[in-house]
């Protein structure tokens, strides 16, 4: 599993995630033994970082590859991309969607947070879109995370400084997560902020 954070403060938003990788219940590999250790990258102005799987990655890069037409920019925006992605994922992908019979809808299988100049977004396996005000963490360290972050949010700390605190608490205490860290920062759009102030 994970430990992936993104946090918005002031005119800042970061996203920050571990480097571990995990097979099974007894096998980790470090960042010394990976060449692709980076949980987090980049499509177009946006960053993105997933929990689940670790085939999801290079899928997910591939399906937006694939993808014309993609909108970062808002939770409708984004719902329409992945509303979009989730055939490709099955038919060119493989996916297999199936979780909980019950379920209301198919399963993306994955939770995927996207950071980027309109702000921060998560995206959770039936395709449910949130946008997170101030801060947020995915993955088994995620709990981990967002104590130390609900804690350093109200110091004088930047964005990127708070999104380190919740990484580093996850890799101390989460098995399945382990430093070191990636981060990126982006600057919030002039008129997102404008909207936040009227």
């Amino acid at each position: 599993m994970t430990t992936i954070v993104a946090v918005r403060k002031g005119n800042q938003i970061a996203i920050a995630a571990d480097s571990q990788t995990t097979f099974g219940d007894d096998q980790k590999l470090l960042a010394g033994y990976d060449c692709f250790h980076d949980k987090i990258f980049r499509h177009g102005d946006s960053y993105l970082a997933i929990s689940g799987s670790a085939a999801h990655d290079l899928v997910l890069q591939g399906a937006l590859k694939e993808l014309k037409k993609k909108d970062f920019s808002s939770r409708k925006g984004i719902f329409d991309t992945f509303r979009k992605l989730h055939p490709k994922l099955k038919d060119g992908f493989y996916l297999r969607p199936e979780e909980d019979e019950e379920d209301p809808y198919e399963s993306s299988q994955m939770m995927v947070v996207i950071a980027n100049a309109h702000g921060i977004f998560g995206v959770y396996p039936m395709r449910e879109i949130y946008q997170f005000s101030r801060f947020w963490a995915i993955g088994s360290g995620r709990k981990f995370a967002m104590g130390a972050m609900h804690v350093a949010y109200e110091q004088n700390l930047s964005a990127r400084e708070i999104a380190e605190i919740g990484v580093q608490a996850g890799c101390e205490f989460d098995v399945n997560s382990s430093l070191p860290m990636t981060v990126y920062t982006v600057e919030v759009a002039d008129d997102t902020a404008r909207k936040e102030t009227a």
